[in-house]
Parts: structure tokens; sequence; C-alpha cells
């Protein structure tokens, strides 16, 4: 898993590294100026005689374009700098950067200024951002602002661009895409929208969180020299890889049995909502699980069973409206004291008696559980049942029912999904999934990941059901709730991927999702 940064969590390994490690800051930046110009002679070489424009701020943003600008021209490139300012306002290791430029940079000081810029990014086979990086605070402003706006002009609208020029150039942004924030998903301003962004020394938690995320394009780190055990030192904040979660699942023996994969007890159903259960009882069993019982309300029960040759079922107690009713606490308790692990929720339906019970299973059963859909807004007002649950706790709601258990709107849970599932995990002494684009997985310990699979086609009804199915079969397995979460957001966005490939986007179904999941796990997918 590779560490993510927040804007001071970098400042601070940056001044680690000048302070502890004695590697000095111009050493930092030539690194990362050169770093970045091989890779945008790889991507877009060879580079004699094509026209580079780079645009730089005063500050070490720009000092890295200052780096850039001498590499690319040293390539055989034809480099256009421009500076947002006056040599005289930049300082320190930036300023250093500059002195050793040897072409001519034009300074711009007044919106006028940008009309040379707009004509140069015309006429360029590519266009470097190095406007603000990781030190902006707030949204781009006044000429920053008006500099970013023309660029995307340029650059997206392709207008009167010389024929043998394509019509849109490639922009490279430096550590961040101008007027995004390091720690923000949202862009709050005018944000420069790149082809790709080569990031520094780690990435940054907007490269990763959308919608902030679509503005950086592909993204490329660039190691500037610092030792590994640096750059993961008081980070809280990965992204997951593919081998973290293929890590967490051990070689089958040529001697195994279903009793060493674990029985899963997925309650879960309701007159109207037998899909959900066969979704994540069928999810389950494609994850690996030995053994798959749903128990339904009784009237449900002849039509899950017939959703599935393989899965298990038991009938249960039940309203007169077809859902679970209390009585069933009992036999569900029966259940669970046979099983490995428990998926709670898929279609339960948000009748009192229903609720209530789902109450009384998150409190009281001590065996590793997944909570989902019906039984999430269940907690609603009653969060304080988690801490004193007698297993483990996996919840995975989608912005809405986060929003509904914490008693705010949608719009505050996205504004900062990362920080608000971390909260909602260290307050509740649970292990949370955000799900959504670029879902988020938080540890009791504050403990972060995020999951790089997953694509649009995949929000559709019966997505989630397919996750809890999943993360209950890994349970069952024994994984830790830590692996367990990690291997089901993982592969279950792959398995989505991997839909889309066959059936594409707007086609795609639960169920499609579901059958790729062998794929998805096996190494050949990678």
């Amino acid at each position: 898993m590779l560490p993510v940064f927040t804007a001071a969590e970098m400042r601070a390994l940056d001044a680690r590294a000048i302070r502890e490690l004695g590697i000095p800051g111009t050493q930092l930046m030539e690194a990362a100026g050169s770093g970045a110009a091989r890779l945008i002679t790889r991507r877009f070489g060879p580079l004699r005689g094509r026209r580079i424009v780079i645009l730089c701020g005063k500050g070490n943003n720009g000092g890295d374009g200052f780096v850039v600008a001498r590499r690319l021209r040293a390539a055989g490139a034809r480099v256009d700098v421009f500076l947002l300012g006056r040599r005289g306002e930049v300082r320190g290791d930036a300023a250093d950067a500059l002195r050793r430029y040897p072409g001519r940079v034009g300074e711009i000081t007044a919106e006028a200024g940008l009309d040379a810029v707009e004509r140069a990014m015309g006429g360029a086979h590519v266009v470097v951002d190095a406007l603000l990086g990781t030190g902006m605070d707030g949204m781009a402003r006044g000429l920053g602002a008006s500099a970013i706006e023309r660029l995307n002009h340029v650059t997206e609208a392709g207008e009167d661009r010389p024929p043998h020029l394509p019509p849109h150039p490639p922009v490279v942004a430096l550590d961040l895409p101008s007027g995004l924030s390091a720690d923000r998903g949202v862009p709050t301003g005018p944000t420069v929208r790149a082809t790709l962004t080569a990031t520094f020394g780690g990435l940054k938690r907007a490269l990763l969180l959308e919608p902030a995320a679509s503005w950086a394009g592909e993204v490329v780190v660039i190691p500037i020299g610092l030792p590994d055990g640096e750059t993961e030192r008081d980070v809280a904040t990965f992204l997951l890889e593919d081998a973290d979660a293929r890590g967490a699942l051990a070689r089958r023996p040529a001697d195994a049995h279903k009793g060493q994969y674990g029985h899963l007890l997925v309650v879960a159903g309701s007159r109207g909502k037998t899909g959900a259960a066969a979704l994540a009882a069928r999810a389950a069993l494609r994850s690996g699980a030995g053994l798959v019982t749903v128990a339904t309300p009784a009237s449900q029960q002849p039509i899950i069973a017939t959703l599935g040759v393989e899965h298990m079922t038991h009938a249960l107690p039940e309203t007169a409206a077809g859902a679970l009713a209390k009585a069933a606490l009992g036999p569900i308790r029966e259940l669970a004291a046979g099983m490995d692990a428990v998926a709670l929720g898929p279609g339960l339906s948000l009748h009192p008696e229903a609720q209530a019970l789902a109450r009384a299973l998150v409190a009281d059963l001590p065996r590793p559980m997944v909570v989902d859909a019906d039984a999430l807004s269940a907690l609603a007002g009653h969060l304080d049942i988690l801490a004193g649950a007698p297993g483990p706790r996996v919840l995975t709601p989608h912005p809405g029912e986060m929003a509904r258990m914490l008693g705010v709107t949608v719009a505050e849970i996205q504004s900062d999904r990362l920080e608000r599932t971390r909260a909602f995990a260290v307050e509740h002494r649970v292990w949370l999934v955000l799900k959504g684009a670029r879902s988020v997985v938080a540890a009791p310990d504050g403990r972060v990941w995020i999951n790089p699979t997953g694509n649009p086609g995949m929000a559709k009804g019966g997505s989630g059901d397919v996750l809890t199915g999943m993360a209950g079969a890994f349970l069952a397995r024994g994984l830790t709730p830590a692996a367990a979460l990690q291997a089901a957001v993982y592969f279950h966005g792959l398995a989505g991927d991997l839909g889309r490939a066959e059936r594409g986007e707007e086609g795609l179904i639960a169920s499609d999702i579901v059958e790729a999941i062998p794929r998805a796990l096996s190494p050949a997918s990678r």
C-alpha cells in the first residue's frame, strides 16, 4: 500500500529530510523537476524542436517548473517560461532554480500580460502547470485564477490551433493541478484540468478523492530521494494496491474442504426484497465461503431458495407485512452460534420489528458481523450500541446511509469523505466502508485505506449487496476485519471493472459483478 499525504504531512516530511537527513532543499527540488522532465519526455517525446509552455508561480511549485524548463531545454525542446510575478519576488530554493535557468522568463504582472501566455499555449505541443502546489491555502484568486481559466480554455476548447498540432495539447501538472487543495476531494475554485499529474514524494489526498481526482488525470509519483521508511512514518492514510488484497488469500491446499472456509449466516430479505438476500449469498459463495445460509421471513424462504441452488435457507418468524419479526431473535441467536460470521441487512425492510431486531443482533451476537442497507437505518439514533458489541462490527454505508446515521446532509459527508469515515470508525470503535467513487475503509485505530478499483457502471441497485456478501465471506474465512475489508472493496471494484469490460458501463448490473468475482480473484487478473 502507498502512503497518502496531507499538505501538512508533506511539509513535515520535507522539513525532516532537510533537518534530520541532511538533504538540501535544492536537491529535493532538482530531483522533483528532473523526474518530471523525464516523465514528460517518456510520455510526449521526442521533444527536440517541440514547443513546451511552462507556467510558473513564485513559490516552490514554480521552482520545480524552472528545473523542468532547464531539463527540457537541454533536451532540445523550444521552451517558453512564464512567471506570474516578478523575478525579484521569487525566494529560497525556487530563486536558486530560477537563477540556474538559462533562457528568457516572461514576467506576467497584470491581466493584459496573459494574452501573450494564451497565444503561446495556442501553439504548444505540451503545457506544464507549475503555478500552485501543496502550499496553496483556499481557492486560486486574482491573476492566478485568470491564468488557470485561460489555460483551461486553450487546452479544452482547441480553438485557433495550427493544423500540425493536436486540437487539445496535453497538460502536465506538477505536484497538484493548480487550484486544487491537497487535502480536499472537492475543487473550491478555478482549477487546472490536467492530462497527467507528476506528484512529488508521495500521493496527496485530492489526487485520489472524487470529484477532485478527475482534474488530475493520470497520476504518477516522482521519487525525490527520500528513504521508504521516512515516507511511511506518521502517515495514517494509504492507497490499496493489488498485492494488499491478494496477500490476504492463501492458496488452497490440495486436501481443502468446505469446513475450512467458513459458514456465513446472511440475515436478509423481506417481501419484495428477496433479490438483495440472494445477491449477497451468491457473492459470498463466489468469494470462497465454504457454506452460506440465508435466514429470512418464512413466506420469502421458498423464493430465496429458488434464486440459488448452492446456498441454504432458514425460515424465520415474520410480520404480517412479510418482514422479520422480533420473535426471530432467538432462532437467529441459535443459528449464529454455529456460524463463523454474519451479514445483516440486505432487503431487511424498514418495518419497526425488523429494525428492532437488527439493533438487537448488532448489540448481542458474538460473531464478526457486516451491517448494511436497512440494518444501517436501524442504527440511526442508536449508535451507542456499537461500542459495546461483543464482536467486530463492519458497517458498509453509502453516503445517504452515512448521513442518516449521523443526522447530517449527504453534502456534508461528501465534502470530506475521508475524515468523516475516520472519525466515525474511531468514535464508535467499528470498521467502516464509505461506499462510492474511491470507497474509503477506516479502522477503529484511525487508519484509513482508499480503494482504487471500481467504475460508474456499478451505481446500480444490488451492487452494495454484493459487497456485503463478499465482506461476510472473507470474515467467515477467518480473515481479520482489516484484511477482509481490504480484499472485499478491492475485489468488488475489480469485478465491476471486469464486468464493465464485457458489458459496458450502462448495461452493467449487480449479477454481472457477482459472476466476475472468480476472475477478479484469479492471479491472472492483475
